[in-house]
């Protein structure tokens, strides 16, 4: 006997019963005949502004104001029905519920189920929440749908959960929800819950993807110990935390590819009729402009691990005086920070590990806007010209008080490019920075140093004041013609040679048979010290030099 749907379902809820045992797609859409059924975006989804059948469009929109009355009406109770206990398929045919432009009443509870069919509800509008936390799944696929919350705590799926295009009204909730496949939520909008978060994931799990392209949340996106097999793509988004929350708080998280917190090319998406909200436009559409990633509230992505890169570019940071961009303790291959306009708050990378730094100087914020403590990176790419005096007022900008790392590492990053010139500038601009912090007799010990010797980093300095001490020593003994040492030995005498053979005390300049008296004695151990003292940073810094060559 043939399986009948039961006598209370409506005509339309029955035709559901037949197209689930066939496996087929039940389009309730007032204006049906559009090819197979895919999701066509409205004027506002896809910056179009308007077309000859955007009035068709319009009446078909979830998001619209059109009011759908009884013919397009199913029981949420209904759908339950048929995913837990609906009729066997037909003979050659996959049992599967695959609804389109349906207005569902009611609250649509699968917590704790065992769902084995295939779901896909595309273009549908929710009366009431969704509930499917704690429940097993194979792929469950909401596209274009209005909602007014989704609770998925610790939900399965051995396949994708697909909820791009979606509009839900008070956030979603996927904590310790394992997601088989991919998460995808491209161009999807949250509204908040009570507690301000837009989308709660903590201890998510998702094997491969989690795209979320041109995302609109308003509330906090939440994804505290998370963990993204492949990679996590925010491209374009725009996400916007409450009074002085969180946009994006995702400390702890694992992205085993790459995390993209980047912008999105606008030719991609023009037109695009991609059913799971993909950026794939009209080709015909050449656009060279992006939409940036925008983030207005804290970020916290601190003690995260990205196995591949984390790739900040052509995003913007609107951070409050007292808020920050929070990258501590990260560890990736490769960190790319190529911001168009600084973050307005605080940038932090305190004891980050990185490979490679991809970076330009206008992405990061000045004014003591930096936090570089123990951030250690292999090397230095550089997006752009970033000259090492650059580099250097990037390193004067970091928060707090001085302290010696940020330059030793920078120096060692330059040393390994083969750049040394630059290493020692950024010696040389410790120790006057350094000096800054000492007492008053250090800041002037300081300050004769570096007029002097540069510390040391600065040998053309130390040579040009060995000539004007070996000049001075000359005019003095010009004028003081010392006696001999010897009453019967009157060696020639040679004022620029005797100043010369004390200033450079190693060499034998056949002067030594002079006594001066107690005036130039005191000037020919000046001579000496002085000597010894800068002759010994030129010696140096030519050692150098030759070991370079």
């Amino acid at each position: 006997m043939t399986e009948q749907p039961p006598s209370d379902w409506t005509a339309v809820e029955a035709g559901l019963w037949e197209a689930f045992r066939n496996g087929e797609t039940y389009d309730l859409r007032a204006f049906p005949d559009r090819g197979d059924g895919a999701f066509l975006p409205t004027a506002e989804q896809d910056g179009r502004s308007g077309g000859p059948d955007s009035e068709d469009t319009e009446v078909d929109d979830p998001f619209s104001e059109h009011s759908w009355g009884p013919e397009r009406t199913i029981r949420a109770e209904v759908i339950a029905r048929l995913l837990l206990a609906g009729p066997s398929a037909q003979p050659g045919r996959v049992a599967s519920l695959k609804l389109v432009g349906a207005l569902i009443s009611g609250r649509l509870t699968l917590a704790g189920a065992d769902v084995t069919h295939y779901l896909e509800l595309r273009w549908c509008r929710f009366t009431g929440k969704v509930l499917i936390s704690e429940a097993t799944a194979g792929t469950v696929r909401l596209v274009g749908c209005q909602l007014g919350r989704l609770e998925a705590s610790r939900l399965t799926t051995t396949g994708d959960l697909h909820l791009a295009r979606c509009r839900i009204d008070r956030g979603i909730r996927l904590t310790d929800a394992r997601i088989g496949t991919d998460l995808l939520l491209n161009q999807t909008r949250l509204g908040h819950d009570g507690y301000g978060r837009a989308m709660a994931a903590d201890g998510l799990s998702v094997s491969h993807d989690l795209e979320a392209d041109r995302l609109e949340a308003h509330g906090e996106l939440s994804l505290r110990s998370a963990r993204v097999g492949g990679r996590l793509s925010l491209r374009g988004a725009r996400l916007r935390g409450t009074a002085d929350g969180y946009s994006l708080n995702a400390p702890r998280i694992t992205v085993g590819h790459t995390l993209y917190l980047s912008g999105s090319n606008d030719s991609g998406w023009v037109n695009s009729s991609a059913v799971y909200g993909s950026g794939y436009g009209d080709a015909a559409v050449v656009s060279t402009s992006t939409t940036p990633f925008r983030s207005h509230g804290r970020v916290r992505i601190s003690d995260g691990r990205f196995d591949n890169a984390c790739l900040i570019s052509d995003a913007e940071f609107h951070l409050g005086p007292d808020q920050d961009l929070s990258l501590n303790r990260i560890q990736t291959p490769e960190l790319r920070f190529t911001c168009r306009t600084p973050p307005t708050g605080r940038v932090t990378l305190t004891r980050a590990r990185v490979g490679n730094l991809v970076d330009a100087p206008g992405a990061w914020p000045a004014a003591a806007g930096v936090g570089l403590t123990g951030f250690t990176y292999e090397s230095l790419r550089p997006a752009g010209t970033f000259t090492v005096q650059q580099r250097i007022t990037w390193l004067e900008n970091s928060l707090g008080e001085f302290q010696p790392e940020p330059y030793e590492q920078l120096a060692a990053a330059l040393r390994r490019d083969g750049r040394d010139e630059d290493a020692r500038e950024v010696q040389y601009a410790k120790q006057r920075r350094r000096r800054a912090t000492l007492p008053l007799p250090g800041r002037l010990w300081g300050l004769l140093q570096d007029a002097t010797v540069g510390y040391g980093y600065r040998p053309g300095r130390a040579a040009l004041w060995l000539l004007v001490t070996w000049a001075l020593g000359t005019l003095y003994f010009l004028g003081h013609h010392p006696a001999p040492l010897k009453a019967d030995e009157r060696p020639t005498w040679n004022p620029a040679l005797f100043a010369l053979s004390k200033v450079l005390p190693v060499v034998d300049l056949s002067q030594d048979g002079w006594n001066p008296d107690l005036a130039g004695q005191w000037v020919v151990a000046g001579l000496v010290i002085s000597g010894w003292l800068l002759a010994t940073t030129v010696v140096t810094s030519a050692t150098r030099m030759l070991q370079r060559g």
